[in-house]
């Protein structure tokens, strides 16, 4: 079996040896937060990209589409807003899969993962906390990007997706598809690569919701979304956190090392992962699964500048890590729980991801103790859940990293700022020629004059005798119009280069 199977074959385990579960999304007794969840889905294009519809069986193609589903906290239920059922969730499954008039007799003959018994039937009418294009709460919520398992639809994990909304946060989510049609090529980096360019396309999405806070970002993946997630990060700065549903990249670290953008320096964001129990020998060896998956983490060994922490769930195999897979999934007679605790572990579960999130994203200072701790520390007992984690280790702190601080603090009061850093980082090097650079970029920039004044003060300070800052210093100040400073300082430059020739030809045509 060729490790670039194995996200397929994951999911395919949990397709033999079956038998009916017996769940309910009441039976799962989420705690869910003080917000109203609104939802909405709609559907825009990527004109950068073209796409078929590989069920037309035509030639055509299209712009790829982008169908889009988004949970938020809302206003108070109004009486224009309808509360959904789990068949509303159905009908946008049908829409993503390309089914959009499929009878809704025929969904769960239909889509192999859902299965027509009489228990799954059963879920079709149940209530879902969200309702339907109900108005966004005002104020400023953190967001989670969700990049679904392999092949699957946007709505996936909706539960969870629930609970993090009426805990205050947005989740934005669009479905898992090929790069040219609906299916994937076998769990490839191109896959994967396609499946980033989504996410980042929700990224930019994000950017119409003036209720969503943009400086908290998380990316969240389930299964083959874990890879893209993965990647994704190490190609954007602006993201926060990381949330791993048993993801692929534990299970396939070399397709994520074939990316030209695999890059594990810029993997430097807090990173949770959690995994599935460990896969029984009889399941191993018949369907011939690689033992070392049950103990092998490669990205978590090879990660130095991110805090991590992988936690296994003794009670989930990996179906389970979405709402789908604990309603509707068959039960796998040589593995699985009973239905009462996987459906306690998928709330455990849902209660780690909240709290993950509300210590990275809302600096919770409970939210962060409760993720330090051991889950025994935690009152979670060992036979549910198991842990590791690890610290980042700290770069050497450099001239960009001052540089972010003084933006912080308007480059106002540079030189204590610069005091006090030295003596926190000895090793820290404001080159000249950076300062320099620096102060007439901000100079030149009207709006930003007093700023660069500051870095110039702040260079002069650590480099007194240097004519160029000088000479730099009285350019601001001529762009300013300011002649008498402008004089004073190329006078200064003069003192210190008697040969700089740009300060003799400067104070030559000012006193014309």
């Amino acid at each position: 079996m060729k490790i670039m199977r194995l996200s397929i074959l994951i999911t395919l385990i949990c397709l033999t040896n079956l038998s009916n579960g017996q769940t309910s999304l009441k039976a799962i007794d989420l705690n869910y937060g003080n917000y109203n969840v609104g939802y909405m889905h709609y559907t825009i294009t990527d004109s950068t990209r073209t796409y078929q519809i590989k069920n037309e069986f035509n030639n055509q193609f299209i712009n790829r589409p982008i169908p889009i589903s988004i949970w938020y906290p809302s206003k108070s239920n109004a009486s224009n807003t309808k509360q959904l059922t789990v068949l509303n969730y159905l009908e946008i499954l049908k829409e993503e899969e390309e089914w959009k008039n499929l009878p809704n007799g025929f969904l769960l003959d239909w889509f192999h993962y859902l299965w027509n018994t009489p228990k799954n039937r059963a879920h079709l009418p149940e209530k879902v906390k969200a309702y339907g294009n109900s108005a966004f709460l005002e104020g400023k919520f953190p967001v989670i990007v969700y990049a679904p398992s392999y092949q699957a639809t946007s709505i996936e994990n909706f539960a969870l997706f629930e609970y993090l909304a009426s805990n205050g946060f947005v989740v934005i989510s669009c479905p898992s598809r090929g790069t040219e049609t609906r299916l994937l090529e076998g769990g490839t980096t191109k896959d994967m690569e396609t499946q980033s360019r989504d996410i980042e396309f929700l990224l930019k999405e994000i950017y119409k919701y003036e209720e969503i806070d943009f400086n908290k970002i998380s990316l969240m993946g389930f299964s083959f979304g874990g890879l893209s997630i993965a990647i994704t990060a190490m190609k954007n700065h602006n993201i926060n956190a990381l949330v791993s549903l048993d993801g692929t990249e534990r299970y396939n670290y070399a397709v994520l090392e074939k990316s030209p953008y695999f890059d594990l320096d810029k993997f430097n964001v807090p990173y949770i992962h959690f995994a599935q129990k460990d896969i029984p020998e009889e399941v191993l060896v018949k369907d011939k699964i690689p033992a070392e998956l049950n103990y092998n983490f490669q990205l978590y060994d090879a990660l130095t500048f991110s805090n991590v922490s992988s936690y296994k769930f003794h009670h989930l195999t990996h179906s389970y890590f979405s709402s789908f897979g604990v309603l509707f999934a068959q039960r796998d007679k040589r593995q699985d729980k009973s239905d009462a605790e996987i459906m306690a572990s998928y709330k455990l579960l849902s209660e780690h991801t909240l709290l993950f999130l509300n210590a990275t994203l809302k600096n919770e200072e409970k939210a962060k103790v409760f993720m330090e701790n051991t889950p025994k520390e935690n009152g979670i007992q060992e036979r549910l859940i198991s842990k590791k984690m690890k610290k980042t280790v700290l770069k050497d702190f450099d001239y960009k990293d001052f540089n972010d601080l003084a933006i912080n603090q308007g480059y106002q009061d540079l030189i204590a700022l610069y005091e006090n850093t030295i003596a926190k980082h000895p090793k820290l090097e404001l080159k000249e020629g950076m300062l320099n650079t620096l102060g007439l970029r901000l100079s030149f920039n009207p709006s930003k004059f007093n700023e660069g004044l500051n870095v110039f003060k702040l260079a002069l300070h650590i480099y007194p005798q240097s004519a160029n800052l000088y000479d730099s210093l009285a350019e601001a100040y001529l762009y300013k119009e300011d002649f008498d400073n402008a004089i004073s300082n190329f006078k200064k430059s003069l003192a210190l280069n008697p040969e700089n020739q740009n300060a003799i030809n400067k104070l030559k045509q000012l006193k014309e």
